[in-house]
């Protein structure tokens, strides 16, 4: 495979309205990321992906865009972000942006014209219907909750929003949509930053006559037009945003032949405690094992043929050290730092989420007012009005809520901690004074620390970049335990994901002449993988000769 430089790079997720406020209005900005540059230097990260910082109304926290070309004033100028990336630039950090591009908000100029006159070239730009027998053209539905069909009063036609219904979606089988979209792009490019994350962007080959939304017929054909029109040919990192996606078509996205993605996000072990068939608020317990399958399937169908995302959190996902850790006491440093290690030693790009990297926990909010997100809060009346028992209702949300990954960013026990000095816009976690970066950078056994020394791993070590991955015992109940190879050197890694102890053996057919423990979640760890009593949580890589 050709080596490209986002294969032993690390990024970073920063939800910039969390992150760190400047200027104490509340809300996180562009001047108060720049202020944490340093210390994202210090972690050893490459690459911030940034979500988005276009001019927004904010009805999905700035995933509705309603200017391409402007910042969002919460956040700060434009002036702010060439700062940025500067400032970045100067540590030898780059910016992916976070390409929104399946819908606008509907108070993007395009949308307000589309509305405002029927005749006009915008009203193409978006998707519209005739009622079907006076009711919503066909039986899509928002993903939060509804129909998708939003009716526009003036022209008694209906509209599409596979989200809000601020948030109108765009119709790419317009050529003439697709190619502002492109300039909109080329912009952004040629200010410098190193690419995109795209935002749900296997929606856009959707075929709405036919009901068909995610990985539609079109798709591909579309991302190698945006390829050829845009990044093709300028060595850019693109990541894109694929729910519905199997092995076999993250192949035609991150192909070698780089005419479509550097990589995409599969979520398929993301849904792994829910029940089947149900939404995500439905929970179910974690099959471990199958979470092993998963991970191995992806590890071995992308070999030589495509590339993996790695990651367990962002801005839409529980906090994994609650999720499928544990966040009570001792054991939240332990198994933050396990969940990290059989990560991060996989194949592929690892994606830190802020606050991750300091084992950050989700939130227990007692009410639903203190809740901001969109989602759980349509979710919440939805249940309430459907006479679901509350008590059911926000257990799944302390489970599942987008919210827990959008507290502040706790950077030190002093008030809010210390994101701002003014009213944060969501409250802030009440462990702050405990989980903090200032704790973590004294604590030199802390989360933060082991996700340092996993990164300053992956970097001194192609084994780990190009290495082929080789599971051990996939069916065992409570280790995870696999090997990396390439010429002729090994990593091994051993995990207990759970807090009983458990025996490791080494199988008899993995032979080595030298051994040494590389890192482990423990200070007193065995030195000889053979046989290995291991402790709850704990998490062990050894270099094999």
């Amino acid at each position: 495979m050709k080596k490209k430089w986002w294969h032993n790079s690390v990024v970073y997720q920063i939800y910039p309205k969390s992150f760190c406020d400047s200027n104490n209005d509340g809300i996180g900005d562009l001047n108060g990321i720049i202020s944490k540059l340093d210390y994202l230097k210090n972690l050893g990260i490459d690459v911030i992906w940034l979500s988005p910082v276009y001019k927004s109304p904010n009805d999905d926290n700035g995933y509705d865009i309603s200017d391409y070309y402007d910042i969002m004033d919460e956040f700060g100028t434009m002036e702010d972000m060439d700062r940025l990336l500067k400032e970045a630039n100067n540590r030898n950090i780059k910016i992916l942006m976070d390409l929104v591009v399946n819908h606008t908000s509907s108070e993007h100029k395009w949308f307000k014209e589309a509305i405002k006159n029927k005749d006009s070239k915008y009203r193409d730009y978006y998707i519209f219907r005739k009622p079907l027998d006076g009711d919503v053209p066909n039986g899509l539905e928002s993903c939060f909750g509804g129909s998708a069909w939003e009716r526009d009063e003036t022209s008694n036609e209906y509209y599409l929003h596979l989200f809000s219904k601020k948030q109108p979606d765009l119709n790419w089988e317009n050529p003439n949509m697709r190619k502002e979209i492109y300039n909109m792009m080329n912009f952004w490019i040629n200010k410098g930053i190193a690419g995109f994350r795209m935002d749900v962007i296997d929606l856009i080959g959707k075929d709405i006559d036919k009901e068909i939304t995610g990985n539609g017929p079109k798709l591909h054909t579309l991302i190698k037009e945006m390829n050829r029109e845009t990044f093709g040919d300028k060595n850019l990192l693109t990541v894109g945003e694929t729910w519905g996606v199997t092995p076999d078509i993250a192949k035609l996205y991150s192909n070698p032949n780089g005419d479509e993605l550097s990589m995409v996000f599969q979520f398929e072990h993301i849904g792994l405690d829910e029940i089947k068939g149900k939404s995500k608020w439905d929970l179910a317990n974690l099959d471990f094992v199958e979470l092993k399958k998963v991970f191995s399937k992806w590890q071995a169908e992308l070999e030589g043929c495509g590339w993996n995302s790695l990651f367990w959190n962002n801005h839409d996902l529980p906090r994994i050290v609650s999720r499928w850790g544990n966040d009570k006491g001792e054991y939240r440093k332990l198994s933050a730092k396990m969940l990290a290690t059989i990560l991060h030693m996989q194949k592929g790009t690892p994606y830190i989420y802020q606050g991750e990297e300091i084992g950050m926990t989700n939130v227990k909010f007692d009410s639903i007012e203190d809740y901001k997100d969109i989602e759980t809060l349509n979710m919440y009346k939805e249940r309430i009005d459907k006479g679901y028992d509350r008590n059911d209702i926000m257990n799944s949300i302390y489970v599942k809520s987008r919210d827990n990954a959008r507290t502040p960013m706790q950077w030190s026990k002093e008030q809010n901690g210390g994101f701002t000095k003014g009213i944060p816009w969501i409250r802030v976690n009440e462990n702050y004074k405990d989980i903090n970066v200032d704790e973590a950078l004294r604590d030199k056994d802390s989360v933060f620390y082991h996700y340092k020394a996993l990164i300053n791993l992956r970097k001194e070590n192609d084994v780990i970049i190009y290495g082929t991955y080789n599971c051990i015992d996939i069916n065992h109940k409570a280790i995870y335990s696999y090997v990396r190879e390439l010429n002729g050197i090994k990593f091994l890694v051993v995990a207990n994901f759970y807090d009983k102890i458990e025996k490791f053996i080494l199988p008899q057919n993995i032979h080595y002449d030298k051994c040494q423990l590389i890192l482990s979640n423990y200070k007193d760890s065995n030195n000889i993988p053979n046989e290995i009593v291991l402790r709850p949580y704990e998490a062990l890589i050894y270099k094999l000769i």
